[in-house]
């Protein structure tokens, strides 16, 4: 009796990456300028019958094809008429002094110059190169126009190839390394409340600074991803409701930025007080156990925002939102806690009030940055300022709805 083959684990592995690893950008440049090169280059071969090669063509396709809509369109204009300014310095050189040594110089200087003048930005240098190119190619002024129908002809095919074949969107990466960014921080927040129950000393509190620190090499890694995001979004016919995803993205990054200034400068509090204490416990006894539990609620309510945020650009958020809204009704209480235990703590060492109010101060500024309802009511007013035209509808009015109704959920759950 025969047996069916096993396909390996390796292979469907392999299989798996392989697929993932399509979408990421080197990739989809590469066959895209590949692709929209060889399409440009077919063209103006067809359109253009006489003189040598259209090289302009692909060269251009080249300069103009990028992994998103949006980046092509935006760059496009720029490296065009970076191209075209190229084009017409080499035909006016071409028609008074020809191609020589002290030519050549002159040509790079006027093209840099001419560059900056029209406001090509980055793509200064491509205005001497195209003028090089265009002179080394040929010195008679009558075929530089057939250079610039060849720039013209390959920035119109990296653009619609682009515009044919939409890019991949970038949302989910973009969410993911936000929900990375909060677990990585309620790890911290989870080993500080576990090792201040345990009785944390003065190194324990140094190594927690010490990797609050750390999390700012996070933020401009998610920041960098949220761009491609961004730019894959617009322009894209993939998306719906970009500006809806762009918002949830950018703003969930900024408040995790400031959470994340925020619990650097709790763990500075919490090190400068360990200083003092010398030898001895940060805290200990009761103290100990009530901030172990409001930091254990804390670090509940930041990984229930990055998974929030994940959620609202990919499904339904209610869950995220009530486990979040739930965590800091959890952590206010703690905190409330907190502020009578540590009266007493203050009268017994007056010197050190100033640290146990930066604590309190630094924790209320966790929860509120992380406050549901102040969130829902910044999306709704973000939305009604980017509304459409009247007789319109859109998921953005929808929206509205849910972020208002996410803020009755609040009320509901702190009594108010």
């Amino acid at each position: 009796m025969g047996t069916v083959p096993v396909v390996p684990e390796s292979v469907a592995v392999l299989a798996r990456r392989a697929v993932e690893r399509s979408n990421e950008p080197i990739v989809v440049q590469t066959v895209r300028c590949t692709v929209g090169a060889t399409l440009a280059y077919a063209a103006a071969d067809l359109l253009i019958n006489e003189g040598p090669p259209p090289l302009l063509a692909p060269l251009t396709a080249l300069l103009v094809v990028q992994v998103s809509l949006y980046a092509t369109l935006t760059t496009g204009l720029r490296r065009v008429n970076s191209v075209i300014a190229g084009v017409l310095v080499a035909t006016a050189f071409s028609a008074v002094v020809g191609l020589s040594w002290w030519s050549l110089g002159l040509l790079i200087f006027a093209s840099l110059v001419i560059g900056h003048l029209v406001r090509v930005d980055e793509f200064v240098p491509e205005v001497a190169i195209s003028a090089m190119l265009v002179l080394g190619v040929s010195h008679v002024a009558q075929m530089a126009w057939s250079r610039v129908a060849e720039t013209l002809i390959g920035a119109a095919a990296g653009i619609l190839l682009n515009a044919l074949v939409a890019p991949p969107v970038y949302v989910e990466p973009a969410g993911q390394a936000i929900a990375d960014l909060a677990r990585r921080m309620r790890a911290l927040l989870m080993r500080i409340g576990r090792e201040l129950e345990s009785g944390a000393t003065r190194d324990d509190a140094v190594r927690w600074l010490h990797e609050a620190r750390g999390v700012d090499g996070e933020i401009a890694h998610v920041d960098a991803a949220l761009t491609r995001a961004d730019e894959s979004m617009r322009f894209n016919p993939r998306v719906r409701e970009g500006l809806l995803a762009r918002l949830v993205l950018r703003s969930g990054l900024d408040t995790l930025e400031i959470c994340a200034v925020v619990l650097r400068t709790l763990c500075r509090s919490l090190t400068d007080l360990s200083h003092r204490r010398r030898s001895e416990p940060v805290y200990e006894g009761e103290m100990a156990g009530a901030l172990s539990e409001l930091f254990t609620h804390v670090a509940d309510a930041v990984d229930s925002f990055g998974r929030l945020i994940t959620a609202q650009v990919s499904s339904n958020a209610e869950v995220a939102e009530e486990q979040l809204a739930q965590a800091l009704v959890d952590g206010r209480a703690d905190r409330q806690r907190i502020a009578d235990l540590l009266r007493t703590e203050t009268e017994r060492e007056p010197d050190r009030w100033e640290l146990h109010g930066a604590l309190l101060a630094n924790v209320d500024r966790l929860l509120n940055e992380l406050d549901v309802e102040r969130r829902s009511q910044w999306l709704a007013e973000e939305l009604d300022r980017h509304r459409q035209e009247p007789g319109q509808p859109s998921r953005m009015y929808r929206l509205r709805g849910v972020a208002r109704r996410a803020g009755r959920k609040w009320s509901r759950l702190t009594g108010g």
